[in-house]
């Protein structure tokens, strides 16, 4: 993991390298661009462990770990594994459980994911982990955000594979996916309210570049990314009608 001095935390200009910190999976990156740097608070985090849960869905199928096999998510290789635990987790979760379809993966147990990708960056020290009790009884862990600047190059970066001017062709596959997944979660710290419309077929070819490998890939991520819309949908309707 590089430290954060590694990180261009300058003016960015985007040329079509990797998203810094481009050791980190497409999931952990999802979840660090929903800190809000100025309030140092996650945004959207009743929607959050969909978020991340797609995002690792999404690189497991890009690097060829799980494939779609009659609308069923597949583990191409028993013993496949990336050496990322969150991913790798995720891997033993699929293998050990019944055959399900990509969009019912994208909620069951989602939290598990978010959990491991919140320790693991605890652990790379971009989080601090603070254990307390509720009420006195149950014990939690609460996060902070503990690299700052490593988030807002990442923030930066991602802001140039969105709005260009580098054409999407040339953007690699994996930061298409990242901001393609961030936009379509309406992740505000990426792309707030007032420029969706301006980046919609933006985000619309980022999409498809995500998937670009093959057309069996591009309908993966396709499916993913519509299944956590409305997950997300579904539980920010549900958060309105219990906070009415």
């Amino acid at each position: 993991m590089r430290a954060v001095n590694a990180i261009n935390v300058g003016p960015a200009q985007y040329r079509g390298g990797t998203v810094p910190d481009g050791s980190l999976s497409l999931p952990a990156r999802l979840y660090l661009l929903s800190w809000d740097t100025t309030k140092l608070k996650v945004s959207g985090e009743t929607h959050l462990h969909h978020l991340v849960r797609a995002g690792a869905l999404t690189e497991l199928a890009q690097r060829g770990l799980l494939t779609d096999v009659d609308g069923i998510a597949t583990p191409a290789d028993p013993d496949g594994r990336t050496g990322d635990p969150v991913l790798d987790g995720l891997m033993e979760l699929v293998e050990e459980s019944r055959p399900r379809k990509w969009k019912a993966w994208v909620t069951l147990r989602a939290r598990v994911t978010l959990d491991a990708v919140r320790a693991q960056l605890a652990a790379d020290g971009y989080l601090r982990a603070e254990k307390r009790r509720v009420f006195g009884l149950f014990p939690s862990v609460e996060y902070e955000l503990a690299r700052v600047p490593a988030v807002q190059a990442l923030r930066a970066e991602a802001r140039q594979v969105l709005e260009g001017p580098l054409p999407v062709a040339a953007v690699p596959d994996r930061d298409a996916a990242l901001v393609a997944l961030a936009a379509a979660a309406e992740l505000r710290t990426l792309v707030p309210s007032k420029d969706r419309k301006r980046y919609k077929d933006r985000v619309e070819e980022l999409t498809e570049r995500g998937g670009a490998a093959a057309p069996a890939l591009r309908k993966v991520i396709q499916e993913v990314r519509t299944a956590m819309i409305v997950a997300i949908t579904a539980a920010s309707t549900s958060g309105a009608a219990t906070s009415s």
